[in-house]
């Protein structure tokens, strides 16, 4: 069979050489988005082509391949490996990119010129959101997350004419330079107290805790904390979550969908790659504390949302909740990769398509969206208002929408741990009750948008969706539904997708 040693880091290739085309188009000819638009969104859908082109290829070699031929699935690099891990991550990315990318359009064409600018920053970025799921070594990890970071500190602040933006900006910049320098000293502990910088793989961390008894773990313990740390920002779990609402207020509304879901989905992976894929004999020291981080956010985000007044606001504290109910199913070992993956899957969908609806009724380019705004906006927009509620539900976690099969999976791995304590008594029950009165709670926010929608006056003039928009908007809307509804073939695949 042929040799694919460049296979695993093709979706990269992809995005870097759109990067450099959408550049190089506008510049030749001109900036008409009728000109470099298609070839952005061109190397988004080859990128997921990719993505299913390397989960065919680790299909045919019967489990995980290494950077290497398939002929010899034998780690020649412990950079790079090519798994279900990181072939459904590139295809999830290429798929909520694409979608994200639509639903960001309308900025596109509201900044102009500028255009190219962004969707080479968004490309970019997914790019280094990539990075960090394909790779076992802690430092290129690093380094994906701060590929991403730097193009998302750059599109917070791109409405630079608004000084609600440049604080968003600002703000992101510097809490996320913190936990940057965070996740770093704590990958330098790490190797300070093992060895080595690769996650799996020969001379790993894994192999390190095979062979050895670590009689004073102290340096390893402030490794995985400062790691755990400053991927939880990046994540906004509680108590690192303080950035997440005045961020996703003061961005552009237009590229807070492909913030959120593409940082959520690479943090994640990243966490299951390290901690699950490297510090599974660890998990007993581990494990707690992330269930404390999910309890914590599921608590405070669920709680912060109930008062807020703006829309972009309750979404970023939704976001911390449901970084909560993912981090529940992590307590659950290996056993949670497969929910962790299936939540990812769904609320990417569900998070890009409520935050189109954002950049439709607010403008693409604003940096605040009050609930009022969205009074009486069934009458408005009959189809926009009815998207908007089925989105809404679903991360609810409503009956027969993607949100409720999500947190089933999730807390059913949870309760499937038995483990004496610190886990508690009974295992982790614990959390799975916090997470049910979180959801709970959370329907009264949730059902406020829809009754501000439904029952609200319409005051306000009619809304105007734009094809590009719609079409995000309606690919949401179907995901949240169908794997509501018909969720199995999601399951079977996503339990695939492990990390060797």
């Amino acid at each position: 069979m042929e040799n694919t040693a460049f296979l695993p880091i093709a979706f990269e290739v992809t995005l870097l050489v759109g990067t450099l085309v959408v550049l190089l188009v506008a510049v030749v000819a001109g900036r008409d988005r009728r000109v470099w638009g298609p070839v952005a969104g061109l190397t988004f859908a080859i990128a997921a082509a990719v993505g299913f082109l390397q989960w065919d290829q680790v299909s045919e070699s019967g489990g995980g391949l290494y950077f290497s031929s398939l002929d010899n699935p034998v780690m020649r690099s412990p950079m790079v490996v090519l798994d279900g891990y990181s072939a459904f991550a590139a295809i999830l990315l290429g798929l909520v990119g694409f979608v994200g990318l639509l639903a960001a359009w309308d900025l596109v064409v509201k900044v102009g010129r500028r255009g190219p600018e962004f969707v080479s920053l968004i490309l970019l970025a997914f790019a280094g959101l990539h990075m960090m799921t394909v790779t076992p070594n802690l430092v290129v990890i690093f380094i994906g997350l701060e590929t991403a970071s730097i193009a998302f500190y750059v599109i917070a602040g791109f409405m630079r004419s608004k000084e609600r933006s440049e604080e968003s900006s600002l703000k992101y910049f510097l809490l996320g330079s913190l936990a940057s320098a965070l996740f770093l000293y704590g990958i330098a502990l790490t190797f300070g107290a093992t060895g080595s910088l690769t996650v799996y793989g020969a001379n790993s961390i894994r192999d390190y805790f095979s062979a050895e008894i670590i009689t004073e773990p102290g340096i390893l313990l402030a490794g995985m904390a400062l790691m755990l740390i400053g991927l939880a920002f990046k994540v906004s779990a509680a108590p690192f979550h303080q950035w997440a609402p005045d961020v996703y207020q003061g961005a552009p509304s237009g590229a807070v969908g492909l913030m959120a879901a593409g940082v959520k989905v690479a943090g994640f992976a990243a966490i299951g790659r390290i901690f699950l894929g490297g510090l599974i004999s660890q998990i007993d020291t581990w494990a707690p504390i992330i269930a404390i981080l999910a309890a914590l956010s599921m608590i405070v985000g669920t709680v912060l949302a109930l008062v807020q007044t703006d829309l972009k606001r309750l979404l970023a504290y939704s976001g911390v909740a449901h970084a909560g109910y993912i981090l529940t199913a992590l307590v659950a070992g290996v056993d949670g990769l497969g929910p962790m993956w299936f939540y990812l899957a769904t609320y990417s969908f569900m998070v890009v398509g409520a935050f189109a609806v954002v950049s439709v009724v607010s403008g693409p380019t604003s940096t605040s969206s009050l609930l009022e705004r969205y009074s009486g906006l069934s009458k408005r927009n009959p189809e926009l208002g009815w998207l908007m509620a089925v989105l809404i539900l679903g991360m609810s976690g409503i009956p027969f929408l993607a949100g409720f099969v999500s947190k089933i999976l999730a807390f059913s791995a949870a309760a499937s741990v038995q483990n004496p304590w610190p886990a508690g008594p009974n295992g982790y029950i614990w959390l799975v009750v916090i997470g049910t009165i979180t959801t709970v709670i959370g329907f009264a926010f949730y059902l406020r948008v829809i009754s501000t929608m439904f029952a609200g006056e319409s005051g306000g003039e009619p809304v105007t969706t734009s094809l590009t928009a719609r079409f995000a908007i309606v690919i949401s809307t179907v995901v949240t539904v169908v794997f509501g509804i018909v969720p199995w073939p999601l399951i079977d695949v996503v339990r695939e997708a492990l990390p060797l």
